[in-house]
């Protein structure tokens, strides 16, 4: 492989604090199987190219790594990180910038081995691992190539492994899906007792084959969502995990995501690979979709870059924050909030100001997007 001992040089000549940014996104887009709902930037195949894409991962690092200062969270997603296999991911792993705070790594279970778990525990590997479900039909219906007995497995092996924090991911919302599936599922994650749980509404955007093939059913469960989240948060509250954040439930503070939080604090991060999304200094990234571009020469490839208006850094900001269950800082938004919506959610008791804070409570926070709408004030003239 070409540049791991040049990876090695650009690691030992990255000075901590040259640069302003502390979080690093690098995205690995390869995948077993593209499932029917998923909009992320993903391919399927590829495995004689996995060596060639962390070398051009690299390379990306070197040309535009000097933003970089002290970092402090490292978050490697996907796709499938773990399809580059054990050997591999270690040495993408030990080429990044080490964080000082929190490394995660995405996971499929159907891909979790006692290598895989090893690299990860050794390293002291935050772990976002897929689930999803545990039901057997629910996963044949997202298009999962994994099983309930292969998730109990990757929980064993990386537990064993003595991963630092383990976060299971869950969907709800799956067409069939029923309150008594939902209900097992929460049991079997009580069962599991992951440090930290993501839990999701399934989306599937209009005109894909997930949307084209389950949409009658997928109506049918968008009346039951708000029964669903209902049910998700009452019973994770009740197994001992705080609702921190809209989707994000953790067993104690020290088992948050903390590069996710960085997202909805509204601070800069360096995206890095095929189709990663980057804001830095004013300046949105979005680094194309391409594969055979971006291993041909990642500082070429073609990307979107967007300068992010000081109104609209502040909406994002409001928006974000409100995902928090502590909110976001009252007078760094108060540009863009809308007074009137501000009084009328407070009056319904779903906005609450406290201590300079302003946070919606945990039935605003169920309405999100509408209480967002309603605080922001309209763009002027």
């Amino acid at each position: 492989m070409r540049s791991l001992s040049r990876a090695g040089r650009v690691r030992m000549g990255h000075h901590p604090g040259m640069g302003h940014v502390h979080h690093l996104y690098v995205h690995v887009p390869f995948c077993a199987h593209r499932c029917g709902y998923c909009d992320f930037v993903t391919v399927t195949g590829h495995d004689e190219r996995h060596e060639a894409y962390v070398d051009a991962v690299l390379t990306e690092l070197a040309g535009r790594g000097d933003v970089l200062g002290d970092v402090e969270t490292v978050y490697v997603g996907g796709g499938t990180p773990s399809r580059l296999g054990p050997g591999l991911l270690g040495q993408l792993l030990d080429a990044l910038p080490r964080a000082a705070v929190e490394t995660t790594v995405e996971c499929n279970p159907e891909g979790v081995d006692e290598a895989l778990a090893s690299v990860l525990g050794g390293r002291g590997v935050r772990v976002s691992l897929g689930a999803q479900t545990f039901a057997q039909p629910l996963l044949d219906t997202l298009e999962r190539q994994t099983s309930p007995t292969q998730v109990r497995r990757a929980v064993e092996l990386l537990r064993e492994a003595c991963v630092p924090s383990l976060s299971l991911d869950l969907i709800y919302g799956i067409p069939g899906e029923r309150e008594s599936d939902l209900a097992r599922d929460l049991a079997v994650l009580e069962e599991l007792a992951p440090d930290h749980v993501s839990a999701y509404e399934l989306e599937a955007k209009p005109g894909t084959r997930f949307a084209v093939h389950h949409g009658a059913r997928l109506e049918e469960q968008a009346e039951l969502l708000e029964r669903h989240m209902e049910l998700v948060i009452d019973s994770l509250a009740y197994s001992g995990y705080d609702w921190y954040e809209i989707a994000s439930f953790a067993r104690a503070p020290e088992h948050q995501g903390r590069h996710n939080r960085a997202y909805w604090e509204g601070r800069d991060y360096l995206g890095l690979g095929v189709g990663a999304v980057g804001t830095v200094a004013g300046e949105r990234r979005v680094n194309g979709p391409k594969l055979a571009a971006y291993l041909d020469d990642p500082l070429a490839a073609p990307a979107a870059i967007e300068e992010i208006s000081e109104r609209t850094r502040l909406a994002e900001r409001l928006m974000l924050g409100l995902r928090l269950a502590d909110g976001v800082d009252l007078a760094a938004v108060e540009p863009v909030l809308d007074a009137q919506g501000l009084d009328r959610l407070s009056g319904l008791g779903l906005a609450v100001i406290e201590d300079g804070r302003l946070r919606l409570d945990a039935r605003g926070r169920m309405l999100l997007h509408d209480c967002v709408a309603e605080l922001i004030a309209d763009e002027p003239a």
